[in-house]
């Protein structure tokens, strides 16, 4: 592509090629050359082939990678990338053991990259730090279990916060979720509430559902799909078949997002003979529109006024009959939409009319639409308004409650989804206290407990004293890190249930505990002989999984038998708690959550295997609105822009974090960016070329970010590479979690205080 000295890079409709980008398909050989360096590296690959082999197919292992279902009819390698990352990082033939840590002090280990950390490999024994030689120590079950207990013991139960990762197995967290409220709090922080609490919190308020309302076969009847802020690329590569087969049949997509993403530009199948050699890749997305950060509001809000004048040249194209059966609050929200001028659509969006029409034109084409969305709507201050108008824009043609139609969020951990299900949350609504007192004579608290961002507040403030964390890298994943990161060695008791080593175990509390734990990939023998565990992916399917493989040692328990362990050194005796027997049998904890949760997990044993797993069901696909009016409600929106902080001055721009395809979540694998046509270091910062020019920056210059939210504190990362990347005009982007620090604990969605990492207002001090 040829320019002139006046030619803007950025073109929102197309690739600026003079910046880095991969101009391969997603998939195809790159993907199997990702894969393979992990087969080069040592390890057990033996066992690892045999996993992946049997991974997401019924009776076999499912992936820790991504909550993508896992269909009835798998293919032959029914596994991604991204899924054979995590198997062979899983299964590391390398053990953080004794040895490893009388070697190394925890300040030693400060000064080692996230990557080392995880690749030092499989934590072996419980371990104790003692700070006398800063090291963790080998310490007996019994001897843990005993002090734990007798820590959790010593604090009031509003003190202790029970923070879970989005890994663990259901039978784990119903467990987890049960210890808490048995002891008398409801703190149960998750890992949702850093990505999709928006997603809990609000579409449950806009059509009575907290998850999406698709299955897998609606995308065999869908005309149109429409994504919003996800990159299934990198972070759900196995929904690139459904989109692929989508295609095929003649389904159109459209796609807003900051970020050029290779994975919904183009793929090729690996697994097709056709696609490897000589044949096409399949073209993903018809149309694909750089929207500026926060500016979806005003796409949808253009959206919509296109389906209004349709409706005013060809009655009938709003489903009129839709919104007067089974919605309020439309006519307001129709005046609040025309009230908006093009102009300012235009200016918030970053796209032209004629954009949105195209878009429209796609919307109006079709007879049954899904919308797709990830962390690009949910991580704003105005998220809930993201998700409203995507609601507003479904709704006004029928798009929700029938087969090819609905909403889904696309999640990132296995388990994310399913372990709110069984009761893990700080809401009463999550667990059902009339259940408890009646299985286990608990009566619960009746305090809703504290989120994320509550929890690590309370904490800044002295009020936690005791921290469990259920999996997970909480002090990485948190915003504002470094004041948080301060102020955990202020707790009493801090206890890590983890495979491997990560930097959350590095800023021990008082009393500090890393209990190590078998992976999902791991054989879990317990009394009664191999166990099972189960998943919820995102679209409401449990599915059952068998781990297969060694553990790393004869000393790691089960997530179950260390949940469980903790509890009854915790608790009083209690003839219905019955956590020895519930260890034995993980089968005995199904029957509990299929009693404590009957709607959704009647005869949960006996569909524990179903091929593509069991629907627990979703009210809005019989029209059933679980809302406080009995229907859908539509929302009137207040802003074109889903940003707290609008950059307006000319020094001000907005940061959109992102995850690397060479990561998951906190998880480094290496430092490969491919399909952002990115390697090596992440310690970058991505500007547009006229932003570069405009602020006096050069390619390669070291730079410092500084957040620009006025609230009395001082957040800056130094050290940042200038990289010119095709991005929106005023936007920056830099690798999730390095740039973390800049985002406050205070800037976050307003009603599920889900951090603003795609919209935070930052300058580059050069």
């Amino acid at each position: 592509m040829s320019r002139t000295p006046d030619t803007p890079h950025h073109d929102p409709a197309g690739q600026d090629a003079d910046t880095p980008f991969d101009d391969r398909p997603a998939g195809g050989w790159g993907s199997l050359k990702g894969v393979s360096r992990f087969m080069a590296e040592p390890g057990r690959k033996a066992e690892a082939l045999e996993v992946l082999s049997k991974l997401n197919k019924p009776g076999g292992v499912m992936c820790t990678a991504c909550a993508w279902t896992k269909p009835e009819g798998p293919h032959k390698f029914e596994f991604c990338e991204s899924g054979a990352k995590a198997t062979f990082w899983e299964l590391d033939g390398n053990r953080a053991d004794a040895a490893f840590f009388a070697d190394h002090s925890v300040s030693d280990l400060r000064g080692w990259h996230d990557h080392d950390l995880e690749k030092a490999g499989r934590l072996t024994e419980p371990l104790l730090y003692d700070a006398e030689s800063d090291r963790y120590l080998p310490v007996s079950w019994e001897a843990a279990f005993a002090e734990i207990g007798a820590g959790l013991r010593a604090v009031a139960p509003e003190e202790a916060v029970f923070y879970a990762s989005g890994h663990a197995g259901l039978e784990a967290s119903y467990l987890y979720a049960l210890f808490a409220r048995a002891m008398g709090h409801q703190n149960l922080p998750q890992s949702s509430n850093m990505c999709h609490e928006t997603t809990s919190v609000n579409l449950k308020t806009f059509i009575g559902t907290p998850v999406g309302t698709c299955t897998l076969e609606d995308f065999d009847h869908c005309d149109a799909i429409f994504f919003f802020g996800q990159n299934t690329g990198s972070n759900s590569p196995r929904f690139l078949h459904t989109l692929k087969a989508a295609v095929d049949r003649g389904c159109r997509i459209v796609t807003f997002n900051p970020v050029r993403e290779r994975g919904l530009i183009s793929f090729a199948d690996p697994q097709s003979a056709s696609q490897m050699t000589f044949g096409k890749p399949t073209e993903i997305s018809e149309k694909y529109f750089q929207v500026r950060p926060g500016g979806d509001i005003a796409v949808m809000a253009g959206m919509m006024k296109c389906v209004l004048a349709a409706e005013e040249a060809r009655p009938g194209t709003i489903d009129h009959d839709f919104i007067r059966d089974q919605t309020t609050g439309y006519d307001e929200m129709i005046a609040a939409v025309a009230a908006f001028g093009w102009d300012e659509i235009e200016a918030q969006s970053g796209l032209t009319r004629a954009m949105i029409e195209d878009a429209a034109e796609v919307y109006l084409s079709a007879d049954r639409v899904i919308g797709i969305y990830g962390m690009g709507l949910t991580q704003h201050v105005h998220g809930w308004l993201n998700l409203g108008m995507y609601c507003n824009l479904l709704m006004m043609r029928g798009n929700l409650g029938r087969k090819g139609s609905g909403i889904s969020p696309v999640r990132g951990h296995s388990n994310v989804q399913g372990q709110r299900t069984v009761g893990v949350g700080e809401k009463s609504a999550h667990m059902p206290a009339e259940k408890l007192r009646a299985l286990f004579g608990i009566d619960a608290p009746e305090a809703e407990g504290m989120n994320a961002v509550h929890a690590c507040e309370a904490l800044l403030e002295g009020r936690v004293k005791a921290m469990i964390s259920l999996g997970g890298n909480l002090l990485r994943a948190m915003p504002d890190r470094e004041r948080i990161e301060a102020a955990w060695p202020r707790l009493d008791l801090s206890v890590s249930i983890a495979t491997k080593l990560n930097r959350s175990h590095l800023a021990p509390g008082r009393v500090a505990y890393i209990l190590p734990c078998l992976g999902r990939t791991d054989e879990d023998v317990q009394v009664t002989g191999r166990q099972s565990v189960s998943v919820e992916d995102s679209l409401s399917h449990i599915h059952g999984s068998v781990g297969i493989a060694r553990p790393p040692s004869d000393a790691v328990r089960s997530e179950v038998a260390i949940v469980a362990g903790i509890a009854a050194a915790t608790l009083p005796p209690n003839d219905r708690l019955r956590w020895r027997e519930w260890t034995g049998d993980y089968g005995l904890i199904r029957d509990l959550i299929a009693e404590t949760f009957p709607d959704d997990f009647a005869d949960f044993n006996a569909k524990l295997f179903q091929p593509g797993g069991f629907y627990r069901g979703n009210p809005v696909r019989d029209l059933d609105w679980k809302t406080d009016s009995g229907k859908a409600r539509f929302t009137v929106p207040t802003t074109l822009s889903a940003l707290g902080q609008e950059p307006e001055a000319a020094e001000l721009m907005t940061l959109v974090t992102l995850r690397s395809n060479d990561q998951f979540n906190t998880t480094i694998y290496g430092f490969s960016d491919r399909l952002r046509g990115l390697e090596g270091s992440r310690m970058i910062v991505l500007v547009n070329r006229d932003e570069m020019a405009r602020l006096g920056l050069a390619e390669g210059q070291l730079v410092t970010l500084e957040c620009a939210v006025e609230d009395g504190g001082e957040r800056r990362v130094p050290g940042l590479k200038v990289t010119a990347y095709d991005l929106p005009p005023k936007c920056v982007a830099g690798y999730y979690p390095e740039l973390n620090p800049l985002v406050p604990l205070g800037y976050h969605e307003k009603n599920s205080q889900t951090p603003a990492y795609k919209g935070t207002p930052v300058r580059i001090l050069a």
